[in-house]
C-alpha cells in the first residue's frame, strides 16, 4: 500500500467484501447505463440534423444531453469498477511482510 492511496482505496483494502459488492453493483450499473447508449445517441443526432429545429422543439436537444449524462454515469460506473478490481487484485496479491 502506497503512501499515496486514497482513504476510499484504503477501505475498500480492508474491507474486501464491500469492495466486492460494489464491483458488482458498478458492473451491473454501468451495463444498464451503457446499454444501448450508441445506438440511440447515433439516431439522436441523425434526427436532428435531419430536423434542425423541429427536432429541438420535439425534445431531441434535451434528450442529447440525457444521454450524455448517461454516458458520463457509465464511465463513472466503471472507473468505480476498476477501483474495486484493484484494490481485490492488490489484496490478494500482496503479501504482508513480517
Amino acid at each position: 500500500m502506497g503512501a499515496a492511496d486514497s482513504r476510499v482505496f484504503r477501505v475498500l483494502l480492508r474491507h474486501w467484501w464491500l469492495a466486492l459488492l460494489l464491483m458488482g453493483v458498478s458492473f451491473v450499473l454501468f451495463g444498464i447505463a451503457s446499454l444501448n447508449l450508441l445506438a440511440v445517441l447515433q439516431a439522436n443526432l441523425r434526427f436532428l440534423l435531419e430536423h434542425g429545429v423541429d427536432a429541438v422543439r420535439e425534445g431531441a436537444l434535451q434528450q442529447l444531453l440525457e444521454l450524455v449524462a448517461y454516458g458520463y454515469a457509465a464511465a463513472a460506473f466503471y472507473v468505480i469498477f476498476k477501483v474495486c478490481e484493484k484494490a481485490l487484485v492488490v489484496r490478494i496479491t500482496h503479501r504482508k511482510e513480517d
